[in-house]
């Protein structure tokens, strides 16, 4: 592992504009912790300042996770350089809005309460489609690549997906709830379309600081869950090499190959579960019997798979007998 600040050296010679956006998340993030001591209002039954605080982090772990990857980065490398200020563009619109509401006293998601807000609720979903379309961008430059070790290759390439996935989930909140649906089908106007929580409206009981739903569904926990993967992934391959120092069945490359496959796939499982969970409006922190009994398959599928892929032999163990026999 680097010493951290050689690593903190290095780290600001990879993509510039993405790593000046994340500095600029660290100081959001830093303001916004500020603003929930010294500002106590309240928008949405949560402190209003806690939507920037944690769009902020998540911001600056997705860029930073970016632009490491981004170094990988073998062919056109204009491209990825384009695909990345992109993400950093529409990264920096977003929280514009995002603070700009919140110096405002409005919601930002969701809000047609006025012409303003209505524009810049519309404003948002197209930074998000930029988003979305930077990302996919940048997974296609970076799948394309070539990778000396097979483990972290993998690692990188299923985070992506996954990750893509958990953006994907954020569209679900913007369909109409039922209560939105019938009174638009009735003629009325709405203040408000979409929501985070499904099964009560949005404002209810919530885990501090992140403010998901305690008595419904919120669809927050996916697209959180899965946006992650970004960076959760590749940490596995990078403890699995740290671990194979001291355990010398992990050196084998084609053994991390497997364990890092495994755990892309438990967690492409765990982001389809807390989604389904979310959808049937079922809080988090409330599982029920049903969920729970998914989730024990899913931790039981997973932690054997890991033990019959560690014993399991790799071709390069074969004697040269043995190997004729495998063929």
């Amino acid at each position: 592992m680097p010493p951290l600040l050689p690593l903190a050296r290095r780290s600001l010679s990879w993509h510039r504009p993405l790593m000046l956006f994340a500095a600029a998340m660290a100081v959001v993030s830093v303001v916004s912790a500020v603003g929930l001591v010294v500002d106590d209002r309240v928008l949405v039954g949560a402190p209003i300042w806690a939507k920037p605080l944690k769009f902020a982090l998540s911001f600056l772990l997705y860029t930073v996770t970016w632009a490491w990857m981004l170094t990988f980065q073998q062919r056109a490398r204009r491209w990825g350089w384009w695909a990345g200020t992109v993400l950093a563009g529409a990264g920096t619109v977003e929280m514009l809005v995002i603070v700009g509401q919140v110096l405002r006293g409005k919601r930002s998601h969701f809000n047609l309460e006025t012409p303003f807000d209505t524009a810049v609720f519309g404003l948002m979903g197209t930074t998000i489609i930029v988003l979305m379309l930077g990302h996919f961008a940048l997974g296609a430059l970076l799948l394309a690549g070539r990778y000396a070790d097979r483990a972290s290759a993998a690692a990188v390439r299923w985070g992506m997906a996954v990750s893509a996935a958990g953006l994907l989930v954020g569209g679900l909140m913007l369909g109409p709830t039922d209560e939105q649906q019938a009174a638009r089908d009735q003629g009325r106007s709405v203040d408000v379309l979409g929501a985070h929580t499904v099964g009560a409206p949005d404002g209810g009981p919530g885990i501090p600081v992140l403010n998901w739903s305690t008595e419904a569904g919120d669809l927050r926990v996916p697209h959180f869950v899965g946006m992650h993967a970004l960076q959760l992934l590749p940490m596995v391959a990078i403890a699995l090499a740290l671990l194979g120092r001291r355990r010398p069945r992990l050196r084998d490359d084609v053994v991390r190959l497997r364990l890092v496959r495994i755990a892309a796939i438990g967690y492409t499982g765990l982001v389809a579960l807390v989604t389904w969970q979310a959808l049937r409006g079922q809080p988090v922190v409330a599982p029920d019997t049903l969920t729970l009994g998914a989730t024990a398959a899913l931790v039981a599928g997973v932690v054997l798979a890991a033990v019959l892929a560690v014993r399991r032999p790799t071709r390069i163990e074969f004697t040269p007998r043995e190997e004729v026999a495998v063929r």
